[in-house]
């Protein structure tokens, strides 16, 4: 059964329609009225002649300019001040899971407002104002100048629709910031120890040295969030304090600050994952290396349309 009431889209889009057709009517009537003038133009659209000098002192050859404006006052003579919406603000924190109790301290304090008044207060100004004074304004990101600068490190599960025998595997990346090379090894287990070998052999594969690494706090990678002695580290850790190579663990939730590699694994799930089929781990390991090298020559809009092989060229030529 079809409804006959307007939804309020709808609502809305015949008000604003009407509008405009009292403003385009108005504007025909002063456009008569510079032709016959005022007294005839009120005769025949049946229009005050007052209205008609009115629509005139406003009008500036554009039908908007005759809509008709708001009577609605700016401000209500009974407003809360801007004192009674601090004296809200500073004590709802205190008090937000219990707003009787909110009521009856700032009474105390000289508020003479009801308490549907404040509940009213709260809900337009002073959770917006909250919200928007303890906003966190993100730190600009600051990109990679050069290859190697900064590594971003994630592990992903291998979808279990493309393994024939039903064994669970995972994909190791590496995507370097500035030119996108990206490189990749799959393990039957995600742990410190394939950590570890997974940055071996990275280093390896990589044509340029290393500054930092970046991972999330996944325990593959770090104890740091279950552990509080630093000197507690994985063999993942210790192997990049071998090396020298710097090690930066994003904020807990906050996966975007690995965005790159998080977006490559999405990638590859489309481009890999779901036109591929794995009978074991060597079978998988060996699609994963022809697609390693298939992906740093496809452009990419990030690179200006470029390859990653492309844009890493360009590079070495010049270090």
């Amino acid at each position: 059964m079809l409804s006959t009431t307007k939804t309020k889209y709808q609502k809305g889009a015949v008000s604003m329609n009407s509008i405009a057709s009292e403003a385009h009517f108005r504007q025909r009537v002063l456009k008569y009225s510079f032709k016959k003038g005022v007294t005839e133009a009120s005769r025949r659209f049946h229009v005050s002649r007052q209205a008609i000098y009115e629509w005139k002192a406003k009008y500036d050859g554009s039908w908007k300019s005759l809509v008709e404006r708001s009577h609605r006052p700016h401000h209500h003579p009974n407003e809360h001040t801007q004192e009674e919406k601090e004296l809200i603000l500073r004590r709802y924190p205190r008090y937000k899971e219990d707003m009787i109790m909110l009521w009856d301290s700032i009474r105390k304090s000289g508020y003479k407002r009801s308490y549907t008044s404040m509940l009213r207060v709260i809900k337009k100004w002073v959770k917006p104002e909250i919200e928007k004074r303890t906003a966190r304004k993100p730190k600009p990101y600051e990109r990679a100048a050069y290859p190697g600068q900064k590594i971003q490190i994630d592990v992903k599960f291998v979808p279990s629709y493309c393994v024939s025998s039903g064994e669970k595997f995972y994909q190791y990346t590496a995507i370097d910031e500035c030119t996108r090379f990206c490189y990749r090894e799959m393990y039957d287990e995600h742990s410190t120890y394939s950590s570890k070998d997974f940055l071996m052999k990275l280093i390896k594969a990589f044509p340029f040295a290393i500054r930092e690494v970046q991972t999330d706090n996944g325990t593959e990678w770090t104890t740091a969030l279950l552990v509080k002695d630093p000197t507690n580290k994985t063999l993942f850790e210790e192997a990049l304090e071998n090396m020298g190579i710097l090690y930066h663990r994003i904020r807990v939730a906050t996966p975007r600050h690995n965005g790159k590699v998080e977006r490559q694994h999405r990638t590859d799930e489309k481009r890999f994952y779901k036109k591929m089929r794995m009978y074991s781990l060597e079978d998988g390991r060996k699609q994963l290396q022809k697609y390693n090298k298939k992906s740093n020559n496809i452009p990419k809009v990030c690179l200006n349309f470029r390859t990653p092989n492309e844009v890493l060229n360009d590079y070495l030529a010049v270090m």
